[in-house]
């Protein structure tokens, strides 16, 4: 068949049934259309014009392009490239990445028929492609500039800025990005590769009596087939507890659906999961525990063999009892919140080669440190045999936190002494990687006739799944943050992690914070409708302010900024009809007596060249930004000749990128490494310099543990604040979120818009629309499309507000802002439909409240 390609004609003779989107990616080498989940055409990641009009690729076989016209970015044309990719950056409408090429070709053709698009225009036309990172709201903005400029026939000018702190400073390799030219790892081929796939459990929980792989290695192209017994050391990962087996044995239980049983090493893709089918499993199934109040009970088996109960943190402070008796108002109430899917564009891959005594690992996890220890530990290497190398990733909010394919695809390669790929498709990553916990809260609430809270009570049990993961620490931050950004004199709260054999919870986005923000700030409403108080000044009245103490007895010395975003959202609050509000807290670094570290390395090439390592993961949020501004802020040195890299070969190492902590560590590990730096910049120049490499790290070691007997507690080194209003039109459908943010100082106002714009409509769909249902410890659906993450057309207007109160840890007073800014959306949402129908919501998510906003 004959057909154009950007252009050019070519020629096609091979199986017409091949989807149009393989054929890109795999003959021709055009890897800007992304595979976000095919075949499922929910995400639009793959989107690309055929015969002008935009099509999603992944499910456009090759029959159907013959004589057509195919175009992907590559085919836009010097001038429509520049334009696009420009509008973008300038108007910050690139976090991640994965998505935006598939948006830019929506785009594209949407300017072509429509040259003067309204904003409802471009939300409409944007319908079959989702973005995770943004919110929609700069993209839309800059599809509207891109479209003005191609209308008028004139240049967007690349935007630049003077990289200092304060300024709007391009995204690090945005215009890359934009154009799909910044390669994942599923768009890398090393020579020789070859491809890996995994043999999913087909039950939740079941004996493994035999593994039968004779047929699948009879299939022509098969290299090997792996057990768990090709495992040369340790069999079992984990950020805490080393318990998550990467295969699970024969006479070994599976313990959820996404165990592996066996892996296969093929000549393509296409083979080894055609291996994997015929993969035979011998099992003896054995019932399932499906929620924590099975596993709690005594005559029931133990998941893990300490028991079923993973962590239990308790804050008591005060006597509830007593203030219960004397408190003039109290609300109780049972909440819940949903399982929830990342969502992130795109699915787990990485890559490994082996070197002469290990291997090298092409990464996209959270943590290129803990995936080394975790490899070296598994093969049975010194830790300085495993390299691992970040390729920034297309998206993580928690959920690429756990070793997944990296530890398969290191196996393979060290084994085979070959580089493999081991990618999932959508559904194996939904069943694989951990989710968002969900959480049953039993709160009591009071206050006294004065308007002033006096207790918190909650027993609150989170489903944590078969594996530790980081569970404990989720259930733990959820009683750190149990009172919310309150002072209240008096706390008894019990906070209990759960094994079952559901699908393994973890981080995610907010961290058990936005679970307890939901409780606690139902009942501060209904507090307010029993004592006739107004709901915003009964908060601004308990709001944390210097001198007071967080539910765990931290006190607050310096650094609140809750009265701040409070008095930022007054005036919209009081004059809408129907609205809810809420407030929220949310730590900056893991603390609870856990050190907080990290380092970097200034290497100074050339006048024309430095590189900065570090080893935090860029997944969107812009972590590789934020270091250049702050380099660039200490030294003067020009943003635009600072390459960051990170890489497990140079040590200079930091943890897991988690806690919003990564801004204020790498920031504080710069300013250190800046100062012999900047004494030498005095008297000499980058070029007397060439050669020279400067170090700093820096380290939080002075955070307390739960319960530990100390003179002063300290939980966090930082806390970042919020309140968010959401406003309801006349027929009780939000119209527009207001959100306040204290950042303490903001370093980036395109990209801290951009990550609150996020979260927001993270927080939405949390509140309205998604939820990832299991039956019997199995997901009801696999499908992308049905976990209810919110498109454009259905995303409200968002206004965000920023406040700056400096916090005395933070590098030039920052706090972290990644996973505040979903805290308090779901309550505000629950507490505006309160005002509207009268009905207090105690279940997430909201369904029968979703509606196609504008």
């Amino acid at each position: 068949m004959q057909f154009t390609l950007n252009g050019i004609n070519k020629t096609y003779e091979g199986d017409p049934e091949l989807p149009l989107l393989t054929y890109l990616r795999e003959i021709e080498g055009i890897t800007s259309p992304k595979d976000g989940c095919a075949p499922q055409a929910a995400c639009g990641c793959c989107a690309v014009e055929l015969n002008g009009k935009a099509v999603l690729s992944c499910v456009i076989p090759m029959k159907k392009i013959e004589n057509g016209n195919v175009l992907t970015t590559e085919g836009l044309g010097e001038y429509k490239q520049r334009v696009i990719a420009n509008a973008f950056v300038e108007k910050c409408g690139v976090q991640c990445g994965f998505c935006i090429p598939g948006i830019v070709m929506q785009a594209k053709v949407l300017i072509d028929k429509n040259p003067s698009p309204t904003r409802d225009d471009i939300a409409r036309a944007l319908t079959p492609n989702l973005c995770r990172c943004t919110g929609y709201k700069k993209i839309i903005d800059a599809i509207e500039y891109a479209a003005e400029a191609i209308r008028e026939h004139k240049e967007i000018p690349k935007p630049t800025s003077d990289g200092k702190i304060g300024s709007k400073h391009p995204k690090y390799d945005a215009d890359k990005l934009v154009l799909g030219q910044a390669p994942y790892v599923a768009d890398m081929k090393l020579e020789g590769m070859i491809y890996g796939a995994l043999k999913f459990s087909d039950h939740p929980r079941a004996k493994v009596l035999s593994i039968n792989t004779a047929e699948a290695e009879k299939l022509k192209g098969v290299i090997k087939i792996f057990t768990a017994k090709d495992i040369p050391a340790s069999h079992y990962h984990g950020l805490i507890y080393r318990d998550w087996p990467l295969m699970v044995d024969v006479g070994e239980e599976t313990k959820y659906v996404g165990d592996v049983i066996a892996g296969v090493a093929a000549e393509t893709e296409a083979i080894a999961r055609e291996a994997v089918k015929l993969i035979e499993v011998e099992y003896e199934v054995l019932k399932p525990l499906a929620s924590p109040e099975e596993s709690l009970k005594e005559e029931n088996y133990k998941i893990q063999p300490k028991g079923n109960v993973c962590s239990t943190t308790v804050v008591k402070r005060g006597n509830v009892e007593e203030a219960i008796k004397n408190s003039d108002y109290i609300s109780s109430g049972v909440y819940y919140t949903q399982l929830i899917e990342h969502g992130y564009m795109e699915p787990e891959c990485a890559i490994a080669r082996p070197t002469e005594k290990g291997v090298d690992v092409l990464s996209q996890g959270q943590g290129v440190y803990e995936d080394q220890k975790q490899i070296s530990e598994m093969l049975g290497l010194p830790i300085e045999d495993v390299r691992v190398i970040l390729v920034p990733n297309g998206g993580g909010f928690g959920g690429k936190e756990d070793l997944s394919v990296q530890g398969h695809a290191a196996l393979y390669a060290f084994l085979l002494k070959k580089p493999v790929k081991v990618l999932l498709n959508r559904a194996e990553s939904i069943i694989m990687h951990p989710k968002r916990h969900p959480i049953k809260m039993d709160y009591t609430v009071g206050c006294n006739k004065e308007g002033k809270l006096t207790f918190v009570k909650a027993d609150i049990i989170g489903d944590t799944g078969p594996y530790a993961s980081v569970g404990m620490k989720v259930l733990e931050r959820s009683a750190g943050h149990s009172a919310g950004p309150y002072m209240v004199p008096n706390v008894d709260v019990v906070s209990r992690a759960v094994y079952t054999n559901n699908l393994v919870a973890g981080a995610m986005r907010g961290f058990g914070a936005n679970q307890v923000a939901f409780a606690m700030e139902s009942c501060i409403d209904e507090l307010c409708e029993k004592g006739n108080f107004d709901r915003w000044q009964f908060r601004y009245d308990n709001a944390l302010k210097d001198g007071d103490m967080t539910s765990t007895g931290q006190v607050i010395n310096r650094g609140s900024g809750v009265r701040q975003t409070l008095l930022a959202v007054k005036d919209v609050f009081q004059k809408a009809k129907y609205a809810g509000i809420a407030c929220g807290i949310k730590n900056t670094g893991i603390g609870n007596g856990m050190k907080d570290e990290g380092r970097v390395k200034i290497e100074i090439v050339s006048d024309k060249k430095v590189i900065l390592h570090h080893g935090w993961t860029e997944m969107g949020q812009g972590v590789n930004t934020m270091a250049v501004q702050f380099l660039t802020q200490e030294t003067n040195i020009d943003p635009n000749i600072i390459e960051v890299r990170i890489d497990t070969k140079e040590n200079a190492s930091a943890g897991m990128t988690t806690a919003s902590r990564a801004t204020s560590i790498i920031g504080n590990s710069i300013f250190n490494a800046c100062k012999n730096l900047k004494e030498d910049l005095k008297t000499k120049s980058l070029s007397d310099l060439a050669g020279k490499t400067y170090e700093g790290e820096w380290v939080c070691n002075w955070t307390t543990k739960p319960g530990a007997d100390v003179k002063e507690i300290i939980t966090h080194y930082s806390y970042s604040y919020a309140t968010q209003v959401v406003v309801l039109d006349d027929d009780g459908n939000i119209d527009t979120v207001y959100a306040a943010h204290d950042a303490g100082k903001i370093i980036n106002p395109g990209l801290f818009e951009g990550q609150i714009e996020g979260s927001i409509h993270m927080g939405l769909g949390y509140a309205i629309s998604e939820e990832l249902e299991l039956e019997n410890c199995v997901p009801k659906s696999t499908m992308l499309r049905k976990c209810g993450i919110l498109r454009a057309k259905e995303t409200p207007k968002m206004e965000v507000i920023g406040i700056e109160v400096p916090d005395p840890h933070g590098p030039y007073g920052v706090k972290g802002v990644g996973e505040i800014g979903l805290v308090p959306t779901a309550p505000a949402v629950a507490n505006a439909f309160f005002q509207y129908d009268k009905t207090r919501y105690y279940r997430l998510p909201i369904k029968h409240r979703i509606k196609k906003n504008k």
